[in-house]
């Protein structure tokens, strides 16, 4: 069956002290959902509370978006961490943007693990499970967005709470449907019309072209747009208008 609405969520949050990253108010005006970053890969109190009350204004979604503890690395360095240790972390994080978010009339409803955190469960059991207990902990209504097919996906479900399967606008895929390593080239979509490409498979064929050619089945809930990427705000732009002239409506899945 043709798939008839789609979430769009971005990464946003982002800027730091006197360091600002991103467009976040033109990324919220393409997208449905927003994770926020919780302060250790990026963001700040201000940052997150200012975040959420756009959010709030705008009518759409918040999620926390909780990381490694690496603002140096931007959160993108795998950090081999006791699971407990790292149950606390998300749970620290968790809170942080639940507490801003109601302040700023709003509320989490989600969560979504960033960077490497977001790669090492896909495949690294200890870790997944860490952030499963984490969301347990914290509230089991809370669903997880994940990468299908992953370890956080299998153990999260296990535990009984609600996936949301993510897919990626501006990312290259492998043939496992894992993400081409940003340290490699050809990993970060830039063209619109690659990007809008990519996107339309995915959300009309649940299919994705990965970097050796062949079509890969993944089906998506929600399809991220990364605020970090060059020239964000055009492909969100036009990633949206692309979907609507499809006939896809926007909205969030939760």
């Amino acid at each position: 069956m043709p798939t008839t609405s789609i979430d769009l969520n971005s990464d946003v949050g982002e800027s730091f002290g006197n360091w600002t990253f991103g467009d976040d108010a033109a990324i919220i005006a393409s997208v449905s959902s927003i994770n926020v970053a919780c302060g250790f890969h990026a963001g700040d109190p201000s940052t997150i509370r200012a975040t959420c009350k756009a959010a709030a204004e705008a009518g759409v979604t918040v999620g926390a978006h909780p990381g490694y503890r690496d603002l140096a690395g931007f959160g993108r360095r795998f950090i081999d961490m006791n699971p407990a240790e790292l149950t606390n972390d998300v749970v620290y994080q968790i809170g942080a943007v639940q507490a801003l978010a109601r302040v700023a009339g709003t509320e989490v409803r989600y969560v979504k693990p960033h960077g490497a955190l977001y790669n090492s469960i896909v495949h690294h059991p200890a870790q997944a499970r860490a952030v499963v207990e984490a969301v347990l902990a914290v509230d089991p209504g809370l669903p997880v967005m994940v990468l299908p097919k992953s370890e956080i996906e299998r153990a999260a479900r296990a535990a009984g709470l609600r996936t949301v399967a993510e897919g990626f606008a501006d990312r290259a895929y492998n043939p496992d449907g894992t993400l081409v390593s940003r340290a490699l080239p050809g990993a970060v979509l830039h063209s619109v019309d690659a990007v809008t490409e990519h996107v339309l498979r995915l959300v009309g064929d649940g299919q994705v072209r990965a970097v050796d050619g062949s079509l890969i089945s993944v089906e998506v809930d929600s399809i991220c747009l990364h605020g970090d990427t060059p020239d964000s705000v055009r492909l969100a732009a036009a990633v949206r208008a692309a979907l609507v002239d499809s006939g896809v409506t926007i909205v969030s899945f939760a």
